[in-house]
């Protein structure tokens, strides 16, 4: 049980209804939200076709949302309870976001029976670059390390 009285059940209550209004408004079926300390911090709903962006999936866009409010780019003391289990962008913003747990309602195989099949995606990082379906193409460049160079000479950065 969370300190407000919000249990896990709950918190997945209301990703799922999130989820299904968001579709009710032209959405697709994903909702996520993010709590600290018992509170909600943040919901997103996915976005994609709303907002012409193929990255404003729920997760993403709780999470851009709960480092807005909290005015932070890590979320190592949140936990993230979306409607479905994360796609591999989501998952990643999950790593990147330094959630403490993610908590999720139905499965990437739901998801898939539903038309949302990420798969290919999982199995797209084991394929050469080359050989993937859209090619990853590294250009050859003299100045190719500048910029970690840059970073790693620039005293008053931040760390992440």
């Amino acid at each position: 049980m969370l300190s407000n009285d919000l249990t896990l059940r709950e918190l997945g209550e209301a990703s799922i209804n999130l989820a299904k209004q968001n579709v009710l408004n032209g959405g697709g079926p994903f909702g996520a939200i993010i709590v600290r300390n018992g509170e909600i911090v943040a919901e997103g709903a996915n976005s994609v076709t709303l907002n012409n962006d193929p990255t404003a999936h729920a997760e993403v866009v709780a999470i851009r949302e709960a480092c807005t409010v909290l005015n932070t780019f890590q979320l190592d003391d949140c936990i993230l309870i979306t409607s479905c289990e994360p796609c591999p962008m989501c998952l990643g913003a999950s790593y990147w976001a330094r959630l403490k747990a993610v908590y999720y309602i139905a499965t990437k195989s739901d998801a898939a029976a539903a038309g949302f099949d990420d798969s290919f995606i999982y199995e797209e990082l084991g394929v050469p670059h080359s050989e993937r379906t859209i090619p990853f193409i590294r250009l050859e460049m003299s100045d190719y390390n500048a910029p970690f160079e840059t970073w790693a000479e620039f005293g008053d950065k931040r760390l992440y």
